[in-house]
């Protein structure tokens, strides 16, 4: 309960204008829409233990104080980073009070994924029994960092970051709520929602900044950007955002689109990337999606890495550019990758066979004695340079591994292994 003190307390902006009913809550209407998951549940009055999975600022915590509000659940939140098992242990004592008089708990864990293994297997008996509903909120994908008999109890909800339109609104309620407009033209209110990134809870701290300026001039785009601190893309270097991104460069390469790989990379260095991850990662693309295809791509990766580490940042990074658009146009061809994963898959099943006695080499009188080296053909000795005996074992018959796609440089070996079929056929004719 609030104290007289506490209500005359100044509050932020972004607190003041927090939804007080779900129809409020703007940007997920995936999922609190009548035909949403969670509009769903509420529509038929119950409530399962949910994780939220979305970036800051897009709702998660207000929509878990609703649905406690909805449900008639008593609203009991924890921080992971606060909280520990003396927390958790008074939760679940007072819930089981609450339930013999037949009043339910919504426990809500804010940043679920902070919680160690043997914390979040704390929970499992209190959600299986009902005496909580849990909500854990998480801008980490639970894949990686919630128990998998805890992720079993849940449903996952992802929120989207905020677009927009849902921006937009927020600023609308904003100029509401302190009765004027926001002194921003057209093109400067257009960026001050690109600037928040999805977050709405940092576009009304932001808003609040422009509203509290000393003078009420109307601003353009650069008096915003010189007025309030220009939020840090969202990206951490060990989690999530770091492999979603890592995957949109390979994936924009692959496809042949160098400008969405360079603004992947782009977002990646801004995002504080090192660029030594990424140019590790250009030379087994370079390998992988290249291959022979341009003999010349996996060079141009590895001179580009060695730039980078003689240059360093800023100047070293130009290289990794040219090396990034040198793939991104380059003929594409998986063949290399795919052979190297049919042979393994092959070497496998075959086990330890022997190779055929005409290829082993006889360094001793007793190996030569038992046929090692024993009836091999040396190649350059033929009139075109090539005898066509079998290098397989004896127990397996010939494998075709290598499949060379008919683009780049490719397209000429080809011709070189169709060459020499041609004549291992003619050979084994004799």
């Amino acid at each position: 309960m609030n104290t007289l003190f506490e209500n005359q307390a100044p509050r932020p902006l972004a607190d003041r204008l927090r939804p007080k009913t779900m129809s409020e809550v703007v940007g997920q209407d995936h999922l609190l829409a009548d035909d949403g998951p969670l509009g769903r549940m509420l529509k038929a009055g119950r409530l399962t233990s949910l994780i939220l999975w979305g970036p800051p600022g897009t709702g998660k915590t207000t929509i878990a104080q609703l649905l406690a509000a909805h449900t008639d659940m008593e609203f009991a939140p924890l921080s992971a980073v606060f909280s520990g098992v003396a927390d958790l242990r008074k939760v679940f004592d007072h819930a089981k009070k609450r339930r013999e008089i037949g009043r339910g708990t919504l426990l809500f864990i804010d940043e679920i994924h902070r919680f160690n293994r043997a914390q979040q297997d704390g929970f499992l008996p209190y959600v299986e029994d009902g005496t909580v509903i849990l909500v854990g909120a998480t801008t980490e994908n639970p894949s990686f960092e919630i128990n998998a008999a805890l992720l079993s109890r849940t449903q996952v909800m992802v929120l989207q970051r905020l677009g927009e339109t849902a921006l937009l609104a927020l600023l609308e309620r904003a100029e509401a709520d302190m009765g004027r407009s926001l002194p921003l033209n057209d093109e400067a209110r257009q960026s001050l929602c690109a600037m928040a990134d999805g977050d709405g809870r940092y576009l009304l701290n932001m808003a609040e900044e422009v509203f509290n300026l000393p003078s009420e001039a109307e601003l353009d785009t650069a008096g915003l950007a010189a007025a309030v601190q220009k939020r840090v893309p969202l990206y951490d270097k060990s989690q999530d955002g770091h492999y979603n991104l890592i995957s949109a460069l390979h994936k924009s390469l692959r496809g042949s689109d160098t400008d969405a790989a360079l603004y992947w990379f782009a977002r990646m260095l801004e995002g504080g990337e090192d660029p030594n991850y990424i140019a590790r990662r250009l030379v087994r693309f370079a390998s992988e999606d290249i291959g022979l295809a341009d003999p010349n791509a996996l060079p141009q990766a590895i001179a580009a890495w060695e730039a980078y580490e003689r240059l360093g940042s800023p100047e070293g990074e130009l290289a990794l550019v040219q090396c990034v658009i040198y793939l991104g146009t380059a003929p594409k061809s998986n063949a290399a990758y795919k052979a190297e994963k049919n042979a393994r898959k092959t070497a496998r099943e075959t086990g330890s066979l022997m190779p055929p006695m005409h290829i082993l080499n006889a360094p001793t009188k007793m190996m030569k004695d038992l046929g090692y080296g024993d009836g091999y053909a040396y190649d350059h000795n033929e009139a075109d340079g090539f005898s066509g005996q079998g290098y397989f074992p004896d127990e397996m018959t010939r494998a075709r591994f290598y499949q060379p796609v008919d683009r780049g440089f490719e397209r000429e070996i080809g011709k070189r292994l169709a060459y020499w079929d041609k004549l291992r056929g003619s050979k084994a004719a004799k």
